[in-house]
């Protein structure tokens, strides 16, 4: 298993060595987020701006002006809530093509705590007009999403995970932007995923599996856009859905679920996330437990709620 920040790092590095256009701004994170690998292959398409992550944005917005492809690295947090402003402003308004590669994004990030737990990002980019919002499951969907995002011509942000996961998918896996993915079929529950989540969730379909429960899993790597007929086709006649989200209850995967189910109709819908409350610093399997994530939990959620149906 190879962690998404390092895919990044290595697939960034090789797309710069071969386009002079790919340029990568770090704010000063770069051994985290695994931009050092850019600025050791190819220190001409680095930038360490340090700790500005505000005037960060601009220089890239401003790049980009100029026929640059940049990058902005750094911890999620810093870039959705500190340099929210810039980002609205001048990469949303403008549609610049800026590409946010938010790393240590959601709960788990190597226990720094509640101060830099971006759990609220889904929420603040999926409101922002013509933002593009991806958050891949696994390494080989996570390159590939970067390679498809390099090409991508308007503002972007990706969710990129610290920690590595059990792989969803192989190397044979191409991205489609706005396509869902369809990872089993059954016909007890939908369960729809997003995010290195779905590696956890795909477990605790396994462990329903041994309760007896037949559970379709469908995967979301782009929350915005969404081919919403393609999504309710695989819902399709579904008597429960559970939507799980390594992410606040409020505005993320569930949010937009509930918002599609509203507006279209369709069965009960249960959100598994973070309630609306700050988390604390812990190790991952402790916080994933705490917090109702971790394969079991998931599968003891789903496990109730088709009790009670």
């Amino acid at each position: 298993m190879k962690a998404q920040r390092v895919v990044w790092g290595e697939t960034l590095a090789e797309l710069a060595a071969s386009d002079d256009r790919v340029v990568v701004l770090d704010g000063d994170l770069a051994t985290s987020t695994r931009s050092d690998l850019v600025a050791t292959a190819v220190p001409d398409a680095f930038v360490q701006v340090g700790i500005a992550e505000q005037n960060m944005v601009g220089m890239a917005v401003g790049l980009s002006t100029l026929g640059y492809r940049p990058w902005l690295s750094t911890f999620g947090v810093f870039l959705t809530n500190r340099a929210l402003d810039q980002i609205r402003m001048l990469v949303s308004q403008t549609r610049a093509p800026v590409r946010v590669a938010a790393a240590y994004s959601g709960l788990l990030n190597g226990s720094a705590g509640k101060t830099h737990q971006d759990i609220e990002d889904f929420a603040i980019m999926r409101a922002m007009p013509y933002m593009t919002v991806l958050a891949p499951a696994d390494e080989f969907e996570a390159e590939a999403v970067f390679r498809w995002a390099a090409e991508f011509d308007g503002p972007l942000y990706v969710r990129v995970a610290r920690d590595p996961v059990a792989p969803v998918f192989d190397e044979s896996y191409a991205f489609e932007p706005g396509t869902p993915r369809l990872l089993t079929e059954g016909g007890d529950v939908t369960i729809v995923s997003t995010g290195v989540q779905t590696s956890r969730t795909a477990e605790a379909v396994r462990l329903l599996a041994e309760r007896g429960v037949s559970a379709t899993h469908v995967h979301l790597p782009t929350l915005k856009p969404l081919d919403v007929d393609a999504f309710l086709g695989l819902v399709g006649d579904a008597s429960l859905v559970v939507t799980v989200e390594e992410h606040s209850r409020i505005g993320g995967l569930g949010g937009l679920v509930s918002e599609i189910l509203a507006e279209r109709g369709g069965p009960r819908l249960v959100r598994v996330g973070l309630e609306d409350r700050w988390s604390e610093s812990a190790p991952n399997d402790f916080l994933l437990d705490k917090y109702g994530l971790s394969p079991e939990r998931v599968a003891d959620a789903v496990a109730q709620q088709l009790a009670a149906v």
